[in-house]
This record gives C-alpha cells, sequence and structure tokens, in this order.
C-alpha cells in the first residue's frame, strides 16, 4: 500500500522557464570584467608610484579585455535575437557592454601615448570602461537566472 497522494499539477505558481547564463558566456564576461577591473587598479598604481611598469600591465589587461569582451558582445548580440521575454533588457545589456568595449578601445588608444602622457586621461577612462562592464555584468546575471529551472 501507497502512503504517497497523487497530486495534480495545475501549474499554478509555476514561473515560465528563463534560459540561465551560458557557462561560456559567463566566463567570457566574467573574464573581461575582471581584466578591465585590474587595469584600472593598474592605472591608478601607476598614477600614484610613476613606476612605468604599472602602465604597460594595464596596456595588456586591457587588451585581454577587450578580446574577452568582444566575444561577450558578440554573445549579447546574438542573444538579443534569441530572447523569448524582457528583449529591453537584453538591448541595454547589449549596448552598456558595446559601450564598455569602445571605451575600452578608445582607452587602449590613449596608453599607446608616451609614459606619463597618457595620464589622467587613462585613469578617467578605465575608470568608466570599468564601471560600465560591472554595470554590464550585473545587469546580465539578472537578466538570466545562475541555473535555477
Amino acid at each position: 500500500m501507497s502512503t504517497s497522494i497523487p497530486v495534480s499539477d495545475t501549474g499554478v505558481g509555476v514561473l515560465p522557464h528563463r534560459a540561465s547564463l551560458h557557462p561560456l558566456h559567463a566566463f567570457l564576461l566574467g573574464g573581461a570584467e575582471c581584466f578591465l577591473l585590474s587595469a584600472l587598479l593598474s592605472d591608478w598604481a601607476y598614477y600614484s608610484s610613476h613606476e612605468i611598469q604599472w602602465k604597460n600591465f594595464a596596456d595588456w589587461l586591457i587588451i585581454g579585455g577587450l578580446v574577452l569582451g568582444g566575444f561577450a558582445t558578440l554573445w549579447a548580440l546574438i542573444g538579443i535575437f534569441r530572447a523569448r521575454y524582457n528583449r529591453g533588457s537584453h538591448v541595454l545589456y547589449f549596448i552598456l557592454l558595446l559601450a564598455a568595449w569602445i571605451c575600452g578601445f578608445v582607452n587602449e588608444l590613449v596608453h599607446a601615448k608616451d609614459a606619463w602622457a597618457s595620464m589622467p586621461e587613462a585613469l578617467v577612462l578605465s575608470v568608466i570602461t570599468a564601471l560600465l562592464a560591472t554595470v554590464a555584468t550585473v545587469l546580465a546575471f539578472s537578466i538570466y537566472r545562475s541555473g535555477a529551472r
């Protein structure tokens, strides 16, 4: 004799399925965020210490952020067309990520200047780029549920 009671699923209170953030997309987005935040910290260290190696380090970190951020931006563009719900949030996420990538590209061009000639523009652009990337990352993880079904 079974002690369980059969329950019919009426669908009351059931949320619609929302796609989770793909692990590769999360890696690209998180990696770009880490690179760009590290570039900001390196620029700040250069601004504080005048040690040229911090500028060189920030230069390479921005390149890494641009590479990973470029692929994450492409993924976000594709995500706009695949979105079944809340398309406006996907568009905002793409725009923020694209703005962070463009600002990072301009920041890389500013970093190409000779030593102290890049300051303080490079530091200001690093702050803007890191803020845009952070807001885009937070928005991406709020759009997609993290693995829950």
